[in-house]
């Protein structure tokens, strides 16, 4: 698996992170081929810098985390283009459920173990975590209000991971990178 800080973009201004509740690991896979498909075909605007789009191991979502030069400039995308590229997918994979889109800012990684060794787990949490035997990295997100946090944990194995989910981080899902864009055009 590949570091997560490698996927980070140095001239980002926003990240955005999604998730989509598809159900089952037919649909998730299908959902995320229609994506890729999507978006390999299509032309990219300049200020998308990257979008990663990650399946959740237990088979029931996607993870979308995408780096833009500014929200302005994905607003201005979304409103002409989005509505095309989802509908595409919806018409291949109906009735997925899309919570909500979160505005964030990389606030800082912190990394624990940089001895070399890929992460065999990535995980997707609303608290900060304490050190904990097998978590190599975390990168802290915060929405634009700094209120809100968004954890991307990097961990040596799903096994460290299960073992260390804190009671306050029940809700944390693992999932394994599926697919990264990365623009070339862009500065």
């Amino acid at each position: 698996m590949t570091y997560f800080r490698d996927l980070v973009h140095p001239a980002a201004g926003t990240a955005l992170i999604s998730q989509w509740i598809t159900g089952t690991s037919e649909r998730t896979r299908a959902a995320a081929d229609a994506v890729t498909e999507e978006w390999a075909a299509g032309e990219w605007p300049p200020a998308l810098l990257s979008q990663h789009v990650f399946r959740a191991t237990d088979g029931t979502g996607l993870l979308f985390y995408a780096q833009w030069t500014s929200d302005e400039e994905h607003l201005t995308w979304a409103r002409a283009r989005r509505g095309a590229l989802v509908s595409r997918v919806d018409t291949l994979v109906p009735g997925i459920e899309r919570p909500g889109l979160h505005r964030t800012r990389l606030h800082r990684s912190v990394v624990h173990d940089d001895g070399g060794r890929p992460p065999g787990a990535l995980a997707l949490t609303r608290t900060t975590p304490d050190t904990a035997p097998g978590l190599l990295a975390a990168h802290i997100h915060l929405t634009k209000n700094g209120e809100e946090p968004f954890v991307i944990e990097e961990w040596s194995d799903a096994a460290s991971f299960e073992a260390a989910v804190r009671p306050a981080a029940r809700t944390a899902k693992r999932y394994t990178l599926h697919h990264s864009f990365l623009n070339t055009h862009a500065g």
